[in-house]
């Protein structure tokens, strides 16, 4: 029986997740659950799973919530930070499961890693903003990193068994969002509401805004690049609406390995969890025969610019991926809330980028003051 912790148990994936282990009690044990402040729901997931462990990052949702457990729940209700940090470190876990999102993940994770807890990653941001950091300490640990997102998943699955040298490219597929095939003009005016409508994938609204600016594919382009140690100029991404094939790698050879299956999310995160074996389960199954047709088209740079400004920055090095991703979440965030406009995105952080000067090889205190520089940076920039 594995043991795990959920870093973000509220949230689309975190979520998910207990549903995977809904239906495999006898296979997996939750130690530990975290959110940020959806205390009713982290009651109701403290209730059916009993965890030993749970940590809410907003400090007045947790005093809240630990007058809402009945007497007869033995549960020690952890905050803040330290609190992330504790349930992603302990004795009793062997798995830790980010479904956290935003830059808040990589302390804790950082911090499991120096314990040798697996990971089992969804939290894009860490390996954003601190791959080299990341990856090294889990080198240095012998600690697995196994990615949740469809993406990735599915290039791990590809390079199951292959020589990583003879990797020629990695193709990230993208389902091109709720705007693909539109022009600039259409998107100069759209609404909060129009880019939360994705039409493949059930996700949480910042990672639904990121897909519709494309920044999520970016985000991952970046990601790709420290996971599976390939320079940026091999990792590419084609735009495939029906979303069933996840992810391509193609070899020396010109041979191409694709993964394919339905849009589930149950299906990475299950494989992550139960790695390296797989689960039987009931999830839907592909039938080629109901299949009319998978196409594929080059992304729209000029229409989605946020997917070369994640190119450029990973190019340039340094902690230039930390200020994209910075700008990007304060940017999402404000977009959300009605006080910018789309293209008011990438216009900031292309702004954010220019003032910014790198540094080559961070620690991780560099990385969070200059997250914290770039986020008031941007700040100041739309007042």
């Amino acid at each position: 029986m594995k043991r795990i912790s959920i870093l973000g148990s509220t949230g689309s994936i975190g979520t998910q997740t207990l549903d995977v282990v809904r239906k495999n009690k006898d296979k997996f044990e939750v130690v530990a659950i975290s959110a940020n402040s959806s205390i009713n729901l982290l009651l109701e997931q403290i209730t059916e799973f009993k965890p030993k462990y749970v940590a809410v990052y907003d400090e007045d949702s947790a005093k809240a919530l630990k007058n809402m457990i009945p007497s007869d729940i033995d549960i020690k209700v952890l905050s803040g930070m330290e609190g992330l940090v504790q349930i992603s470190s302990l004795d009793e876990i062997d798995v830790l499961l980010t479904a956290i999102v935003g830059m808040i993940g990589l302390v804790p994770t950082l911090e499991a890693i120096k314990k040798g807890k697996t990971i089992a990653l969804a939290n894009k941001e860490t390996l954003v903003t601190a791959g080299q950091l990341v990856m090294e300490e889990a080198k240095k640990r012998n600690v697995d990193i196994l990615p949740v997102d469809s993406e990735h998943s599915a290039i791990f699955q590809c390079l199951n068994g292959e020589n990583k040298k003879e990797i020629d490219s990695i193709i990230l597929t993208a389902s091109g969002g709720p705007f693909r095939g539109k022009s600039k003009q259409e998107l100069e005016h759209v609404t909060k509401n129009e880019a939360l409508k994705h039409p493949n994938w059930s996700m949480g609204r910042k990672i639904s805004i990121d897909s519709s600016t494309l920044m999520n594919k970016g985000l991952e382009v970046i990601e790709a690049k420290w996971l599976f140690n390939v320079e940026p100029d091999k990792i590419d991404v084609v735009v495939h609406p029906q979303s069933i094939i996840h992810s391509m790698v193609q070899f020396v050879d010109s041979s191409i390995i694709a993964q394919m299956g339905c849009p589930d999310m149950k299906l990475p995160i299950q494989y992550a969890l139960t790695y390296p074996n797989r689960l039987l389960n009931d999830f839907e199954r592909l039938d080629f025969s109901k299949l009319s047709s998978l196409t594929f088209e080059k992304p729209d740079l000029n229409t989605f610019p946020c997917l070369k400004l994640a190119y450029d920055s990973l190019k340039m090095g340094g902690t230039y991926c930390a200020v994209l991703n910075a700008a990007n979440e304060v940017l999402v965030n404000e977009f959300l809330e009605d006080k910018i406009k789309f293209y008011d995105i990438p216009k900031y952080i292309e702004k954010t980028l220019e003032a910014h000067k790198s540094i080559e090889k961070p620690t991780l205190e560099e990385i969070l003051h200059i997250d914290n520089w770039s986020r008031e940076f941007v700040k100041q920039c739309i007042k």
